[in-house]
């Protein structure tokens, strides 16, 4: 991964994330959201780790490394997306995208507030440009939204899974900073975001059984180590090169593939607002990026 350069890192992760969006609307209604998170971060978790010991990269940690990782975990790779399978249950997919793209501003003025790295104001304007661009791309799909009673709930589980996303980004850029090796790291996180996620099923006595579906199947092997080994790789990678909050606009740049995914499989038909919104979204996404 380090021998790519930023905007290949940058690339990847889009077009994965872009088009994970459409894929997770394949895991719902045959397993519950808590159960396919933890199926889908157990498997990513088990992969990651089985490389490592393929390699030969040491995976013993310290009780306190793994209590780190442990947190790290639960929130970006357990509580988040929870929060995000079940806002598809009750929105369209490119609304909840559009939540995600608030991620630069709330992780870039957490790195701020927690860290002290510093955040310029053509960063936040252009968090602001990609956040307006965004909304005005989806803004058919808020007025649709706003005539459902359960418009409101997916809003909730959008805005959740916007902050516990940001937590367990600030948190692996911490451990980072403390040496913690990149690969196992993730391999952990992955396993005790999976925890996390089956511990919650199992309190709420959900069942485990997996649908005998090829096309549950296929969204879960993609959702896993495209989804989830791939993409995380490169965008901790991103990171850890040039910090929590640029890298957070992987966020605004996302919703854009996805408007390309529902044009070609729900019929979607882009107007003006569409391209002005895009074009918003790209200016501000450019402005976060670019170096000073």
């Amino acid at each position: 991964m380090h021998r790519l350069t930023s905007w290949q890192l940058f690339a990847i992760c889009v077009l994965t994330w872009g088009t994970t969006w459409y894929a997770i609307t394949f895991q719902l209604g045959h397993t519950a959201p808590e159960v396919g998170v933890a199926l889908r971060f157990a498997l990513a978790g088990v992969v990651v780790l089985a490389l490592c010991a393929l390699r030969g990269i040491r995976l013993r940690f310290t009780l306190r490394d793994h209590a780190v990782l442990a947190l790290q975990g639960s929130f970006m790779y357990g509580v988040s997306y929870i929060c995000v399978y079940h806002a598809e249950r009750y929105l369209v997919s490119g609304l909840v995208a559009v939540g995600y793209s608030a991620s630069p501003l709330v992780t870039g003025l957490g790195a701020h507030a927690l860290f002290g790295l510093r955040v310029t104001g053509r960063f936040i304007v252009g968090g602001l440009l990609g956040l307006a661009g965004v909304a005005l791309m989806f803004w058919p799909e808020f007025g649709k939204a706003a005539g459902s009673s359960d418009a409101g709930l997916g809003a909730q589980f959008t805005f959740g899974a916007v902050l516990l996303s940001a937590a367990g980004s600030l948190s692996a850029s911490r451990n980072r900073s403390r040496g913690l090796p990149f690969w196992p790291s993730m391999g952990f996180g992955m396993c005790y975001g999976a925890a996390v996620c089956a511990f919650v099923a199992l309190l709420q006595g959900q069942s485990f059984a997996v649908p005998a579906v090829a096309s549950w199947w296929a969204s879960l092997l993609y959702l896993a180590l495209a989804g989830s080994v791939l993409t995380f790789a490169c965008f901790l990678t991103l990171q850890e090169r040039i910090g929590p909050g640029p890298t957070g606009s992987i966020g605004v740049m996302t919703p854009l593939l996805a408007l390309v995914v529902s044009m070609v499989f729900e019929a979607f038909q882009p107007d003006a607002l569409t391209l002005t919104g895009a074009t918003l979204a790209v200016t501000g996404n450019v402005l976060m990026l670019r170096r000073a």
